[in-house]
């Protein structure tokens, strides 16, 4: 059966995944807003508006034992809710190469809050960005999207496992030469279980679990 959960809708506000977590009490919460005037991303990136987006975080009680990549879980929601995006390890979300959104998931002892900002429509977006719609999709195509991605990551949460060959199949990163914080080079031949990169340096593998990856080739 279905866990049910909240869903409020906002025009702006400071930031979804605050709201998220104080509005939490025994059924998960799904906020949905317009726009953030304190966004964050991960390692303490801002965030920036486009013209329209859809900033949503979902906040909800899981055991501390679960310890399910939720980055790549909320990245599986936001393709099937967009049905054109791709993702790049571990939290970004790709359209035709360029990062059209972006994952941040946030836990403290059995709260785990995952939040999603999404662009939507950009007329003079910033070099490497982009926006889901060519055409400004009007105004309230922000709750649309964004109620489809808090039911997609709803469902996925409520199964058990968590299915990594679809993550597999969507990951740009897999195939990839990438380098990752000091000096490292490597190219990615697997995502394993528990959700961390696995990257072949000169014959001898080795899983990554955090840091700044870059892309160096293109498969």
């Amino acid at each position: 059966m279905a866990t049910p959960y909240f869903q409020l809708r906002h025009d702006t506000v400071p930031s979804t995944q605050n709201v998220a977590r104080d509005s939490l009490e025994d059924l998960p919460v799904l906020i949905l807003a317009r726009s953030q005037t304190e966004g964050r991303g991960r390692m303490g990136n801002d965030w920036q508006n486009a013209d329209r987006a859809v900033a949503a975080s979902l906040a909800m009680r899981l055991d501390p034992s679960d310890r399910r990549p939720l980055s790549l879980i909320a990245g599986i929601a936001v393709v099937r809710a967009t049905d054109r995006t791709s993702l790049k390890w571990p939290n970004d979300v790709l359209l035709d190469e360029l990062k059209v959104g972006a994952i941040l998931v946030e836990r403290s002892d059995d709260v785990v809050v995952v939040g999603l900002g999404l662009n939507l429509w950009w007329l003079d977006p910033p070099a490497g960005m982009t926006a889901l719609f060519e055409e400004d999709p009007g105004d309230g195509c922000y709750a649309e999207v964004g109620a489809l991605w808090g039911a997609e990551l709803m469902r996925i949460v409520d199964d058990d496992g968590w299915p990594i060959e679809e993550y597999r199949s969507i990951c740009e990163t897999l195939g990839v030469d990438v380098g990752w914080e000091p000096d490292n080079v490597g190219r990615v031949v697997d995502i394993a279980e528990d959700g961390g990169l696995i990257v072949d340096r000169d014959g001898t593998t080795e899983t990554v679990f955090s840091g700044e990856v870059r892309h160096l080739r293109h498969r």
